[in-house]
């Protein structure tokens, strides 16, 4: 029957949250629509849960904004960043084809996106409880407290993410070593296309001194890398 396929796809979520590289590895072997639908689904709900949690401090609109631009954000990089990958991974000593390399990035973001949907309960009830998201936040406890809770936890998703991302590549035919390098090659070219789409769709939190906006009108203007760079140079001065 048509349907048992579908109905079976549930059952590859405990393993894939558990990490499961040798099960995993074997995913990646074999490329299936369901399946992929399935990570994507992932990424959509949990990223997208986490975003609303972390936008409804500003505003309702901003709350559905965010939802709406967190999966974007890790949709667009893993695209980007899709062919570059498959590149690497055999110049760097693990010899997999495009599928399996972008198979094996899309199931890290599905864990990472997991982990965030699972604490965006936790993210909306500190986000409930704050008080009020006012002008000049900056310097308000409360907007300091937020912000870190939200760096905490993407940080905690992020390291489990490429932690299982390490253990799969490895079952893949790599070892340690090439699984370290190609993990380094695959982590330096998302954080470089991840960050700059982050900055380019900000706001997400917002500031209550500008009206709420899926992207700043100065999104264009500037990069990442040159703010990071202007604020190295004022500490450094």
């Amino acid at each position: 029957m048509p349907a048992k396929p579908i109905l079976r796809r549930p059952s590859e979520i405990p393993p894939l949250l558990r990490g499961e590289a040798e099960r995993i590895a074997g995913w990646t072997a074999q490329w299936q629509w369901h399946r992929l639908a399935l990570h994507l689904s992932l990424i959509v709900v949990g990223a997208g849960a986490y975003g609303a949690a972390m936008g409804w401090w500003r505003d309702p609109q901003q709350a559905l904004f965010v939802a709406i631009k967190f999966p974007l954000i890790i949709l667009l990089t893993t695209l980007g960043n899709a062919l570059l990958n498959a590149l690497l991974a055999p110049l760097l000593g693990l010899n997999i084809p495009f599928r399996q390399s972008f198979s094996a990035v899309v199931v890290s973001f599905a864990i990472v996106a997991a982990i965030l949907g699972a604490f965006s309960p936790l993210i909306a009830f500190m986000t409930w409880n704050a008080p009020p998201l006012v002008a000049g936040a900056g310097a308000n406890p409360a907007y300091n407290f937020i912000l870190l809770g939200h760096v905490a936890v993407i940080a905690l998703a992020g390291v489990t993410g490429n932690v299982r991302l390490f253990q799969l590549l490895v079952k893949l035919g790599g070892g340690q070593r090439v699984a370290l390098r190609v993990l380094g090659a695959w982590l330096a070219g998302n954080l470089f296309l991840g960050s700059q789409l982050a900055w380019i769709l900000r706001p997400f939190i917002g500031s209550p001194a500008l009206p709420v906006a899926f992207i700043r009108s100065d999104a264009w203007h500037g990069n990442f890398y040159e703010t990071v760079f202007h604020t190295l140079q004022t500490i450094f001065h």
